[in-house]
């Protein structure tokens, strides 16, 4: 009898802590935030939000970013980091990583980015030139529309 009572307790104490819903896994439990990799102490980023004069990029666009070394002429002669990214409908965040390493002293170097909307060039970002090879949070740049 003395062995029967803690037992029965021990039996009631696990009934009241069962539960139907299974406890939730740690996917669930924690809500879908994107992590940015840390960067490597060897290189160097430029990132920021690209919108538009109208303040939004349109939905399902191509957006391209680019930082580019540039001769006298304007044309692109080395490309230091690019990226490819879908509108949502919003702003746009961006983030180029670069080695500090390849960036030249003497020559031009300059971010660009444009939006391209159904095979057409829609909006694009006048050239901003980035004098030096350091990480930056450049804020919010504005397109302008594609002549």
């Amino acid at each position: 009898m003395q062995l029967r009572l803690p037992c029965l307790f021990a039996l009631t104490l696990l009934a009241a802590c069962a539960s139907d819903e299974p406890a939730p896994t740690e996917k669930e439990a924690t809500p879908s935030i994107p992590v940015q990799a840390a960067l490597p102490a060897h290189m160097r980023e430029l990132s920021g939000m690209l919108s538009s004069t109208q303040g939004y990029l349109p939905a399902g666009s191509e957006v391209e970013v680019a930082l580019l070394v540039v001769d006298d002429r304007d044309r692109p002669r080395q490309l230091l980091a690019s990226d490819r990214l879908v509108a949502t409908g919003g702003a746009m965040p961006f983030r180029l990583v670069f080695n500090p390493q390849s960036f030249p002293n003497s020559a031009r170097v300059e971010l660009r980015a444009r939006v391209i909307q159904s095979g057409q060039l829609a909006w694009r970002l006048r050239p901003l030139q980035i004098l030096q090879a350091e990480s930056r949070a450049l804020g919010e740049l504005r397109l302008e529309r594609a002549p």
